[in-house]
């Protein structure tokens, strides 16, 4: 074989070599690039659920000198986590949802995330320290199904955001991470976090609120960490929270701009932390509340825009709370609460808007019905009265007001 064949193989041996080192680095080197883009490039599987087959450089940016990136970013693993190394500041949103991370320290530079921060599915995460010098989220915080996260102290940095929602930590135990936030916007929303004890870190939040909502956190004795707040623009619920006694943690609340729901609360004893409460814009509904004993707390009470729904409250003996109450604009509603003997504190309700209710309240005499429809100067458009406590008012008499068609059980 001549000189020549030799050297033309050699060259096509080292192309070839050259060639696949090059493909080799686009497959799998791309974080290290500026700008790194994951919606432009190949989503690349190690076919493992760790990262120790990933040839992966350690040394990632520490100095914090790579400025913002500019749109979304998902970190689905290792890869694109070393990507961000060096950012402050991401323009749009940042979803990290990496099943196996155990560590964020690769963010520590990031100060601001300017659309929504979504961390979800991250099974092995227990903190969220790398992300310490975060101070500003641009819209939503979101923290869910992160099987071991047990608090959030690495957003101790964080002042502001637009709406946080904290849904499906099943081993977190309190928040107090957010103790530095005072501006919310939007909604706040913790729901199903099954250690949760309280809501302490909170505290900062005093305005902003248009949503609030507290769902099924089984551990949650009170509401200590909302005292700060002193309206809530659309809706409220406090539902399904089986250790929940006392709701003195809203003792701030004056106003709720549509719909209050308290519901389902085993443990609930009285509403005395709603004691500042004098408007709500929509609808009451206090149904299914088994310890509750009294509406006290409701005595500042003096309007609610929708209907006004009392149901299956096994404890409620009496509606001496609502004694300021003067109109409800939609349905009265007073439902199975089975130890109810009289409606003595709704002495000062005159007018009501549609449907009147009253039913299968076993302790609670016709008559108290009767003398309740006597006073009102406006509505209601129909009237149902139903197995209550049959007395002398049993069935309910022709010159009870109202239209006589609408008296289920009258003459």
């Amino acid at each position: 074989m001549s000189t020549l064949k030799y050297f033309n193989m050699a060259y096509a041996l080292t192309l070839v070599a050259v060639l696949h080192g090059i493909a080799f680095c686009v497959a799998g080197c791309w974080p290290f690039w500026d700008d790194p883009e994951p919606d432009h490039y190949d989503y690349v599987d190690s076919g493992s659920d760790t990262d120790t087959d990933m040839d992966i450089d350690t040394d990632w940016d520490t100095d914090c000198t790579q400025g913002t990136y500019t749109g979304d970013i998902e970190i689905l693993d290792q890869y694109y986590l070393i990507a961000l190394a060096g950012y402050t500041s991401i323009s749009g949103n940042l979803i990290i949802e990496y099943p196996s991370c155990t560590d964020l320290s690769e963010l520590i530079c990031l100060t601001s995330v300017g659309g929504r921060l979504i961390i979800s599915e991250n099974d092995a995460l227990t903190n969220l320290d790398g992300l310490s010098a975060i101070t500003s989220i641009g819209e939503g915080l979101y923290i869910s199904r992160n099987a071991s996260l047990t608090n959030l102290n690495g957003l101790g940095a964080l002042t502001s955001a637009y709406g946080i929602s904290i849904n499906d930590n099943p081993a977190l135990t309190d928040l107090d991470g957010l103790n530095g936030l005072t501006s919310l916007v939007g909604s706040l929303g913790i729901n199903n976090n099954a250690s949760l004890t309280n809501l302490d870190g909170l505290s900062g939040i005093t305005s902003g609120v248009e949503y609030l909502v507290i769902v099924n956190n089984d551990t949650l004795a009170n509401l200590n960490g909302l005292s700060g707040i002193t309206s809530v623009g659309v809706d409220m619920e406090i539902n399904s929270n089986s250790s929940l006694t006392n709701l003195d943690g809203l003792s701030a609340l004056t106003s709720v701009g549509v719909d209050m729901d308290i519901w389902n609360n085993d443990a609930l004893m009285n509403l005395d932390g709603l004691s500042a409460l004098t408007l709500t814009g929509g609808r009451l509904l206090i149904n299914h509340n088994g310890a509750l004993a009294n509406l006290d707390g409701l005595v500042s009470l003096t309007s609610i825009g929708g209907g006004i729904y009392i149901q299956t409250n096994s404890a409620l003996t009496n509606l001496d709370g609502l004694s300021s109450l003067t109109s409800v604009g939609g349905d009265l509603d007073i439902w199975n609460n089975d130890v109810l003997t009289n409606l003595d504190g709704l002495s000062a309700l005159t007018s009501m808007g549609y449907d009147f209710w009253i039913e299968d309240n076993n302790l609670l005499p016709d008559c108290e019905v009767c003398d309740l429809l006597d006073q009102f100067t406006a509505g209601p458009t129909s009237i149902t009265v139903l197995s209550n406590l049959d007395d002398t008012c049993t069935p309910v008499p022709a010159d009870c007001p109202g239209p006589d068609a609408g008296v289920d059980g009258g003459p």
